[in-house]
């Protein structure tokens, strides 16, 4: 028996000017739908920074406490620059109580990274404290010695933490 040849089909060629086969809008929607939601999720796997999900609450319930000890230290603040006399020292350590509790509140759960702010707070304690116990050192970059070790170590330490606090709270989001 003779080679019986394999006939090919042709296919057809589309014409290059021809218009695409029509795809189903619904298909069209989806497919947006899926690449803005992939694209958002690599822009948030990429993001460190900035806040994530909702502001963490307030240990003291409904009520603006730290605010309030925010403004009421500016108050003193004030007060205490125009008459002068200890309101200033009271009006800064208020203040700084209430920017504390909040900027650790959200610091240590993941919602924004607060690290130098926290780090500073003790390095300038140890500052001050050195200060206090040695007196004003003739050359006052000496201090630097001390402080920018604990500034960095600290700034190391908070910043670590924040990033596994992030990860839990992306990971596994808070119930409404």
């Amino acid at each position: 028996m003779a080679g019986q040849k394999s006939k090919r089909r042709s296919r057809k060629r589309r014409d290059g000017a021809a218009a695409p086969r029509a795809v189903s809008s619904q298909r069209r929607e989806q497919r947006a739908q899926r690449e803005l939601v992939a694209a958002r999720q690599r822009r948030r796997a990429r993001r460190t920074l900035g806040t994530e999900g909702q502001r963490p609450p307030s240990p003291f319930g409904g009520l603006p406490i730290s605010e309030l000890a925010i403004f009421a230290g500016g108050v003193a603040l004030i007060v205490g620059l125009v008459q002068g006399g200890p309101a200033v020292l009271v009006g800064l350590v208020v203040c700084a109580l209430g920017v504390m509790e909040i900027t650790a509140r959200e610091h240590f759960s993941g919602y924004r990274s607060h690290s130098a702010l926290l780090a500073a707070i003790p390095a300038v304690a140890v500052e001050v404290g050195l200060v206090q116990a040695l007196g004003t050192p003739r050359h006052r970059g000496l201090l630097l010695l001390v402080v920018v070790p604990v500034f960095a170590a600290l700034f190391w330490l908070l910043r670590r933490r924040f990033l596994a606090a992030r990860q839990a709270r992306v990971a596994r989001p808070p119930a409404p």
